[in-house]
């Protein structure tokens, strides 16, 4: 089963990935994970990174350069993910697809309906052939508690200081309501959407009964 956990910058994706990987094992699942941008990993992914921190010249003024970058790190992974999906009961996917859908047309002012979010549908599950989700998990958290949670992290570590993208207050609120619309249609599979105080072990439940 792959499970994928989307959401805001700062919205808790991480500590949820680890809250669910806990429960599923704690029910008998053999778990693993896996987080985007592989960041250390990926060059596509550190070339992005990199643009996101001012290097680069003018390549972030590009929303499609940007999204192909971070389509080619989910490419350049998918037999990894076909191969953890193999030998485990569950791959929990930090960030997916869903992710650049919906920062994508956020940047570009569009909807969830709109042409980059197909562009981005038929790129990574069309010509790069990533496997389709089972679930996908929006953590629906408001925009301000995203914001303070990255603030935080970023003050706490030296090495995750926040980008451009988590910088722009005005792009997390347009992404947060891309990701909404996505949820609604059922984009690239289904979804479950959880708020801050989601339960783990509750939203495992329901994921593995469904």
């Amino acid at each position: 089963m792959l499970i994928v956990i989307e959401g805001l910058d700062g919205a808790g994706k991480r500590t949820l990935t680890e809250g669910l990987r806990t429960a599923l094992e704690a029910d008998g699942k053999t778990v693993t994970t896996l987080a985007f941008p592989r960041y250390g990993r990926s060059v596509h992914a550190d070339l992005a990174a990199e643009a996101l921190h001012g290097e680069h010249g003018d390549l972030t003024d590009s929303v499609y350069a940007m999204a192909t970058l971070f389509a080619l790190d989910r490419a350049g992974a998918a037999d990894d993910i076909r191969g953890l999906t193999d030998s485990h009961d569950v791959l929990i996917l930090d960030r997916y697809v869903a992710s650049n859908a919906a920062y994508s047309a956020a940047r570009l002012h569009q909807r969830g309906d709109g042409e980059v979010v197909a562009w981005v549908r038929d790129l990574e599950f069309g010509r790069f052939g990533l496997p389709v989700p089972d679930y996908q998990v929006l953590l629906d958290v408001p925009v301000e508690l995203a914001a303070q949670r990255a603030i935080g992290r970023a003050a706490a570590d030296i090495g995750r200081a926040r980008d451009a993208y988590e910088r722009d207050g005005g792009l997390q609120q347009r992404t947060g309501a891309v990701y909404a619309e996505l949820a609604a249609a059922g984009w690239g599979g289904p979804w479950r959407v959880v708020g801050p105080a989601v339960d783990a072990a509750a939203l495992a439940a329901d994921i593995t009964s469904a």
